[in-house]
């Protein structure tokens, strides 16, 4: 792969990489949202939460379309979600591998 290739990667990586951004992704899963409804379940100011949003826009995750004054958005790239189910998979191996290497250890002594 290319050099611009892996820095296109790179930059979804980044996008879905901060804790707030993930949370938009969980929250935008269920339906599409209006900021207005996504706004109360992050703590986060408006002005943040959009930089989020846009972010995640620029980097094709979200989509949003106007509805009178209100801005919806949603999912725009299904397959984040099978990113994070990755991600949250390698986690658990290695909370299950921290626990063994832990039980182990109890054992020898």
């Amino acid at each position: 792969m290319s050099n611009m290739g892996n820095q296109m990667i790179s930059n979804i990586f980044k996008a879905i990489a901060h804790p707030t951004r993930l949370q938009i992704i969980r929250l935008l899963k269920e339906k599409p949202l209006c900021v207005c409804e996504i706004l109360p379940q992050l703590e986060s100011e408006q002005s943040n939460t959009s930089q989020h949003l846009t972010v995640l826009k620029n980097q094709g995750i979200v989509e949003s379309k106007k509805d009178g004054l209100m801005v919806i958005y949603k999912i725009k790239s299904p397959e984040v979600y099978q990113m994070i189910e990755i991600a949250e998979t390698i986690i658990l191996r290695q909370i299950e591998e921290t626990q063994d290497s832990l039980k182990k250890g109890l054992f020898l002594k």
